[in-house]
């Protein structure tokens, strides 16, 4: 049976408690402390180290929290700076608020011993997403006993429902940073699921009205980009200003929305070069964005932790779909959005509910040509939890509505519309699920259009050892993809997954979703072995056995595999880490590798991987990982290396650098379709390809309130073709006999080369809560050499990357307001 949940009290005060990370204030006085506290990490329910206790407080518009981490060698606490939301190996506290008393959703606040901010939303009742900013106030102090940590948190930070009396469910943690340990208030059980359903009560709460508050963001952006003029470049300057705005319609009700944005990354996507048959997924980092993202999820499918789904932001204001079409080296790199509004909150009786709408402009090359038409996006999430949160049932919508023209009609879906339910029911006391989900999609548009479509490589119709059933003549392709999850989600020893998806040929969510391809079905099974009692071996050990098989929707195997790997934390807090993994154990065939042409037999590869992490809380803190596979009969093979470094300098200076460095050798590498008097020629080549890169980041924080941080990552990587050579036998059981030599008069292979060099500077200062003055600069260096191949294979590196140096300066300010 579940354990009793723990219990606490708010006391509502008359005069506020000053927030200067000393408990002698009157309000502190009359409040019963909270005292029983267990470690949860390393050892699970152990008795803590050190004594630890915490009260709370309440008035008509904010919550008052304390906490008094008692330590009996104040100088031994680690309290080290950093810009807010960093983690920087300190001591530290975080408190937990579900206003809804859901069990599923809640808000953290955390401060680290030198008085650094952090805050986080928690979503689906595990997901933590960091991007959440709140207004907040809080303060430490160092003394005799220890430290001492305050809050004032305003209740218009926290949803919850209008009620005359309120519950609210509560966690304290605390971070001992020297000993790696960890504690809290109730106990956080490790071997449980969840963290929001884990939550205590805290109730007494009564008398407080529906608070409301609205944010401004005002900001200014100027950019200069090298363009061609002649013989030389010039400059092009463009500049605008925006602002995001968010309302409290009622505490539980918020609207968000933005005119004229040009959303400056604190941080640029890492350099890729895709030769792949899969376009590249980046996760979202712009803030309108990824604030409230848990609302809006509804995942397809995940690997590794990174969840491709129904809503896929990145899709708004992406860069110009037709711009290597209509090519000119001034077409912007982006698409305008004009504006963006989103309604979130929840309604009562457990149901939330998430609307998105953004309208992005025309954008056209200086030809006139259209490169990314005038769009509408709409995505509605609602969802309805029972059972206390274990039981939720949900349904989402998007529609994409684009006015095409001319230019643009026959190569883009005019509209794309997606309606999905999902599910997900815990039993046993949460440790055991069942989930799952039905999707069903529509496209619709010229003939031309909806024919590329079938033809692409998501869909792949025109293959010609299958008998999909493409139409030249369709003007809309429907589709469905479900998918059930049976899982051990709990335990102190074991958990388990069990995966079976289907995904029809005409399934279609690219357009505000993503999808890698469509006419698949599949299993996976993924079984863990945990021990988290520390002993002399190490403190906490994972070992994880997955297996996978995929079949296109006609039952021919394209995948048959498994994995395993191990980590544990030794006792000096390293963690090591490796694994191996196998694929095309038995007869394989490859569907995407000719690029629309027939299956290819894939003979069985492997590959390796290990890797050492430092104790992250301390001051040096060496990474080293290191990969090799091989496939092919051997004639395939990589290995890679990547160090990396951490250095705290002192509490105020921090430096990260990491090297990546791969070579890899692809014996066959698709490099081109020709046509010929004897049908179509899918042609390969071996690809020695070598990539280095270099990330550096190095971060000074004169205070918890003001920081600056210098990122710069360059990147290389170059291609030598050789061997060319041409599909003979596609399903021939010897590798050899598969291919055969090819020639084109008047054509050879074409080496690459391809540089870049991405770099950021950011200056934040927060000179009072609420009020934040961003200054961002950023430069973008970009050298390429490119090869007639990489038009062939529908790759152009220019749309791709851009081919312009680019510098941007973003001015964003955030100021608070109270209703």
């Amino acid at each position: 049976a579940a354990p009793a949940r723990a219990t606490a009290s708010a006391v509502r005060v008359t005069a506020a408690p000053v927030i200067d990370g000393r408990l002698g204030d009157v309000a502190w006085a009359g409040t019963q402390p909270i005292t029983d506290f267990r470690e949860f990490d390393p050892r699970e329910d152990g008795d803590p180290r050190y004594r630890t206790e915490t009260r709370v407080a309440y008035d008509a518009k904010n919550l008052y929290v304390s906490v008094r981490s008692f330590d009996p060698h104040p100088d031994s606490i680690v309290a080290r700076l950093g810009r807010r939301d960093a983690s920087t190996g300190s001591d530290r506290v975080l408190v937990y608020v579900d206003g809804y008393h859901d069990k599923r959703t809640g808000f953290g606040f955390m401060l680290n011993a030198a008085g650094v901010q952090g805050d986080m939303s928690l979503y689906n009742d595990t997901n933590e997403d960091d991007s959440w900013d709140a207004v907040w106030e809080g303060a430490t102090r160092i003394d005799s006993l220890g430290w001492v940590a305050e809050f004032r948190i305003p209740l218009s930070q926290i949803r919850y429902p209008a009620a005359a009396t309120h519950t609210f469910g509560m966690l304290v943690v605390r971070d001992i940073a020297r000993h790696n340990e960890r504690v809290s208030w109730p106990l956080l059980r490790k071997s449980r699921s969840g963290i929001a359903s884990q939550f205590g009560e805290l109730s007494g709460i009564a008398g407080v009205s529906s608070s409301r508050h609205a944010e401004l963001s005002p900001y200014t952006v100027a950019k200069t980009t090298n363009v061609p003029r002649g013989a030389r470049y010039g400059q092009l300057s463009q500049g605008t200003i925006g602002a995001d705005l968010k309302v409290g319609l009622t505490s539980s009700l918020t609207v968000d929305a933005t005119v004229n944005p040009d959303f400056g990354q604190v941080e640029a996507d890492p350099s890729v070069l895709n030769l792949s048959a899969f376009e590249s997924f980046f996760q979202e980092k712009r803030p309108f964005f990824l604030e409230g993202q848990g609302l809006f999820s509804f995942d397809l499918d995940c690997n590794d932790g990174n969840c491709s789904g129904l809503f896929y932001s990145r899709r708004i204001g992406r860069s110009p779909q037709l711009g290597g079409l209509y090519d000119d080296q001034s077409n912007p790199t982006a698409t305008t959005i004009l504006g963006a509004a989103k309604l979130t909150g929840h309604l009562g009786r457990g149901m939330s509910v998430g609307v998105l709408d953004a309208v992005t402009q025309r954008e056209a090359s200086p030809r006139g040509e259209t490169i990314e038409p005038a769009t509408n996006y709409f995505v509605g999430r609602v969802q309805q939890d029972l059972r206390d949160g274990q039981t939720n049932i949900g349904v989402m919508g998007t529609s994409v509505q684009r006015q095409v023209d001319a230019w643009s009609e026959d190569r883009l879906r005019r509209d794309a519309k997606a309606l999905g339910v999902n599910f997900r029911h815990q039993f046993l006391d949460r440790r055991y699920s069942v989930s799952g989900y039905l999707v069903g999609s529509r496209v619709g548009g010229t003939a031309e259009a909806i024919a590329r479509t079938q033809r692409g490589l998501v869909h792949n119709y025109r293959r010609p050892d299958d008998a999909l059933a493409y139409d030249s003549t369709r003007t809309v392709l429907a589709g469905a993809s479900s998918q059930l999850v049976l899982s051990k989600d709990a335990g102190t020893s074991t958990r388990w997954s069990l995966v079976a998806q289907r995904v029809t040929p005409g399934f279609e969510v690219n357009d505000v979703g993503y999808l890698g391809r469509a006419n698949i079905q599949s299993q996976s099974g993924w079984f863990q072995y945990r021990d988290d009692t520390p002993n002399r071996l190490y403190r906490a050990l994972r070992v994880n056995v997955n297996e996978w098989s995929q079949y296109d929707g006609r039952g021919m195997r394209m995948e048959l595999g498994g994995n395993v790997n191990a980590h544990a934390q030794l006792p000096n807090k390293w963690w090591v880490h490796a694994g191996t993994t196998r694929n095309a154990v038995a007869t394989s065939l490859c569907d995407l590798c000719t690029r629309g042409g027939p299956a290819v037999a894939q003979s069985p590869s492997q590959g390796s991987w290990a890797g050492v992490d430092g104790n992250s809380q301390s001051s040096v803190v060496p990474s080293l990982w290191a990969r090799y596979s091989t496939g092919d009969e051997g004639r395939s093979h990589g290995w890679g290396i990547d160090p990396s470094l951490r250095v705290r300098v002192s509490s105020r200076w921090d430096v990260r650098t990491g090297l990546s460095f791969g070579h890899d050798v692809n014996d066959v590498q698709w490099y081109g379709n020709y046509d010929g008097p004897a049908g179509t020629s899918y042609t390969f080549a071996r690809l020695d390809q070598k990539t280095l890169s270099l990330t550096t980041r190095l971060n000074f924080t004169a205070t918890p309130n003001l920081s600056l941080e210098l990122y710069a990552s360059p990147f290389v990587t170059s291609g030598h073709y050789a061997d060319w050579r041409e599909l003979d036998d596609p399903r021939a059981a010897s590798y050899a006999a598969r291919y055969q030599p090819f020639v084109r008069a008047g054509e050879s292979l074409r080496d690459f080369t391809f540089k870049q060099l991405r770099s950021n500077a950011v200056l934040r200062w927060e000179y009072r809560p609420g009020s934040v003055l961003f200054l961002v600069w950023g430069q973008e260096r970009l050298e390429d050499q490119q090869h007639p191949g990489s038009f062939r294979m529908g790759r152009d590196y220019r749309a791709l990357f851009g081919t312009r140096p680019t510098n941007t300066l973003l001015v964003k300010g955030s100021y608070w307001l109270s209703l």
